[in-house]
């Protein structure tokens, strides 16, 4: 009902000048009336058992159907019409894949709480702002897969991201491999623009594929990278052992990426790098990311209006009706 009122337009609104007659009703009704309805009189009510009934407590509010059926009449001749929109969208959408580094090293905590957490938690708000975006999700450390394809249902890509933690595959940094997986969904999409956002704090030290190798093949296949290394500069508290009892053994320890590959990767696509020390600055990275990036989208907006003014004019008729049957039946006085 609430939809319904809301999608409302008045055709002819200066009717409702005319609402002016309602309080005026309202006081000649209860306030002005020179004729007080009609009484008996009764020397003493010593032998009646007096009490009101449902009658008495409703008659009082009988005119008010009266009245309500006038409101009606006036909104009827305010042309109330109903406002069907349809909408054509035209859009060119962005292809993208997240890759996302799970080694052990992503719990380093250079950042609150560490580096995997706040990584998880911007993406996530990035993933928020790109409604109009296929979006899908590789992870690596030591080998890579597709946590989940290219999806327009972020909700499950929201959950995918929740989701991830480090030890969920053999421990090391393949950063080819997690390229050249993504490379792989993103070969055959058929959107105009296709992008890869690789995030990772360390240096290539396990898989079969060359990072480099990697990227050509991205190149070839017109997939632009932008590479992020999360790290601060010097030293950071990471995890340097692991106890019999599954936990990490945490100690200062340098922060080493290679730069100049992920610099090589984003140049050689076309792509751009970038250096994030703190969540701010990740913030920024995906907000600039998400500045080059824009979906072109062309939206065509095509109203009709349907008239509406017999709902209120036969609800008014109603109202009249049944105030005056009521007043001719049960709650008819004698005058």
């Amino acid at each position: 009902m609430i939809d319904y009122i809301s999608s409302l337009h008045f055709n002819a609104p200066a009717w409702f000048l005319a609402m002016v007659v309602v309080p005026v009703m309202i006081y000649w009704q209860y306030f002005a009336k020179k004729n007080p309805e009609p009484t008996l009189t009764i020397s003493n009510l010593g032998g009646f058992y007096f009490t009101q009934g449902w009658k008495e407590k409703i008659y009082p509010y009988l005119p008010f159907l009266k009245i309500m059926a006038v409101v009606l009449f006036i909104i009827a001749l305010a042309r109330p019409q109903l406002s069907l929109k349809e909408e054509k969208i035209k859009t060119d959408g962005i292809s993208i894949m997240l890759v996302m580094d799970l080694s052990s090293s992503m719990l380093s905590k250079d950042f609150d709480p560490n580096r995997l957490e706040v990584s998880k938690l911007v993406a996530r708000e990035f993933v928020e702002k790109r409604i109009n975006d296929r979006i899908g999700l590789v992870v690596f450390s030591g080998e890579s897969f597709t946590q989940c394809p290219l999806t327009t249902d972020h909700n499950i890509l929201m959950d995918f991201l929740g989701s991830l933690q480090v030890g969920m595959l053999q421990d090391g940094t393949a950063i080819g491999m997690g390229l050249a997986t993504a490379v792989n969904r993103l070969k055959d999409s058929e959107d105009k623009s296709r992008i890869i956002i690789l995030l990772t704090d360390g240096v290539n030290n396990a898989g079969y594929i060359n990072p480099t190798t990697a990227a050509e093949i991205a190149k070839e296949y017109g997939v632009k990278v932008y590479t992020i290394a999360v790290g601060t500069m010097g030293q950071a508290l990471s995890p340097v052992n692991r106890r019999s009892d599954g936990e990490y053994m945490y100690a200062m320890a340098n922060v080493e990426i290679d730069v100049e590959l992920l610099e090589s990767i984003s140049g050689m696509t076309e792509g751009k790098y970038f250096r994030a020390v703190d969540r701010v600055s990740l913030e920024n990275i995906y907000s600039e990311i998400d500045r080059l990036e824009k979906t072109e989208i062309e939206i065509n907006v095509y109203k009709r209006y349907k008239d509406e003014f017999r709902v209120f004019l036969y609800s008014g008729l109603i109202l009249l009706m049944l105030g005056w049957v009521l007043s001719q039946t049960i709650f008819r006085t004698l005058s």
